[in-house]
């Protein structure tokens, strides 16, 4: 993830950050916060805060222009998250909304937005999003699957600068949740255990078979259709990971895969676990799904 801020985002998130100015007679849009806290504050990301010359909100300005100079940006993508982080307004729940609106009306020039998560926030790249990839992200971040939901960030942040890694990550996601089925049922993993042997070994425990899922007979083929094409779907991207993926030395003169592919097996990749979260969901109700520790 490559992260610009333009001068309007850097205002409105210096804005955030600080509370703003103090002789502003207008509320503030954040929180705000004192000299000595907004010291601390950037202190947590190895920020120098503050001089003499400067008061609160250029200080602030400075500090997140440091963070840019440094051109670290998963720190700048940690401090934007923080700026809006939901703890900070646990009594005030009504403002974390206008902030987040606040910042996101700002960082869309930039191609970004904050997006809630789970119980925190998520910087992401508007053109890297879809319905499917954040509901498998809220999801993953529900269930603590924090190592499904690290792939998939990976996935997002890579696919247009570095596809082969994106399609790596994909397959990751859906070799993660398979794993974490397979140790919960206590079944062993198959001796090959790629993405297609995973899926392969929690298709019969999670009953992906139309018959059994009490469907009309008019469309249990149609149905039949749909899995079989999550198959199809499986062995592509894992297909794909072998032959273009980021996981093997690449031979000189090699050719990128289309960012539009490594888009592709993101988002069918991402399809394909929240089915499989849901299967289990509905087919254990009353079992945690927990990640597994391989």
């Amino acid at each position: 993830m490559n992260i610009e801020l333009s001068e309007q985002s850097i205002d409105a998130l210096a804005e955030v950050i600080s509370g703003g100015s103090a002789n502003e007679s207008a509320p503030s849009i954040g929180l705000y916060r004192q000299a000595w806290r907004l010291e601390a504050w950037f202190k947590t990301f190895g920020i120098t805060f503050g001089s003499q010359q400067e008061s609160r909100l250029p200080a602030t300005k400075t500090a997140i222009r440091e963070a840019i100079f440094i051109d670290n940006d998963l720190l700048l993508k940690r401090i934007i998250e923080s700026a809006a982080d939901p703890r900070d307004f646990i009594n005030d729940p009504g403002r974390h909304t206008t902030v987040v609106e606040y910042l996101n009306r700002h960082l869309f020039f930039d191609g970004f937005k904050l997006e809630v998560v789970g119980r925190s926030m998520r910087l992401v790249e508007i053109s890297e999003t879809a319905a499917v990839t954040a509901e498998l992200s809220a999801m993953a971040a529900g269930i603590n699957f924090d190592t499904v939901s690290r792939d998939l960030d990976r996935a997002l942040r890579a696919a247009s600068a570095d596809p082969e890694l994106a399609v790596t990550s994909a397959c990751a996601v859906v070799e993660s949740v398979c794993r974490s089925i397979l140790v919960e049922l206590r079944i062993d993993f198959p001796s090959k255990q790629d993405i297609s042997g995973l899926y392969k070994a929690v298709r019969e425990p999670l009953g992906l078979d139309p018959v059994k899922e009490g469907l009309a007979s008019d469309i249990v083929n149609d149905v039949r259709s749909v899995l079989s094409g999550l198959v199809t779907s499986v062995q592509g991207i894992g297909s794909l990971r072998t032959h273009a993926g980021g996981a093997h030395g690449k031979e000189k003169g090699f050719r990128r895969i289309d960012p539009r592919i490594a888009k592709l097996a993101i988002h069918s990749a991402s399809a394909i676990a929240l089915f499989i979260i849901e299967t289990w969901q509905l087919r254990y109700p009353d079992r945690d799904l927990r990640l597994a520790s391989v």
